[in-house]
């Protein structure tokens, strides 16, 4: 099974579980980024991204992340802003031997910190990596 309606491959962000209609916001987002992984998504969702600037619940979040753009535990807190409830994030990070890649044990050190959950790794493209990261089903009703 792929991650679109139309029995289209999307390589490995078949794997991500997207849905069509789904809502995925995108942070991170910089010129390093691999656009066939995006354009993948979007073909998956049947729509855009979206940005830190939608302002409602989303049913995802793709996060771009390099070993220099700071704290990770503070990336993954301002990722769960506007993630609904057994959402997912995808942190992807540049592959081992890449230009600002993240460590495997910061990722696994930082989740749980984040109050995140390890479910899955994969190869997202030929520079990066994707980490899926859930979060216990909790009443976060109250978050805005």
């Amino acid at each position: 099974m792929n991650a679109t309606g139309s029995g289209a491959d999307n390589g490995p962000v078949s794997r991500f579980g997207f849905q069509s209609d789904s809502v995925v916001q995108e942070l991170g987002w910089d010129e390093d980024v691999d656009e066939d992984i995006r354009t993948a998504i979007e073909t998956a969702i049947g729509g855009q991204l979206v940005d830190d600037g939608y302002g409602d619940v989303v049913d995802a979040v793709i996060l771009w992340w390099r070993n220099d753009d700071g704290d990770l535990v503070d990336g993954l807190v301002d990722a769960l802003t506007d993630l609904s409830d057994g959402g997912a994030i995808w942190l992807l990070t540049p592959k081992v031997g890449r230009d600002n890649y993240v460590d495997a044990s910061d990722i696994s050190e930082s989740a749980p910190t984040a109050g995140l959950s390890t479910t899955t790794s994969l190869a997202a493209g030929p520079d990066w990596s994707a980490t899926k990261l859930v979060s216990p089903k909790t009443d976060r009703s109250g978050r805005r």
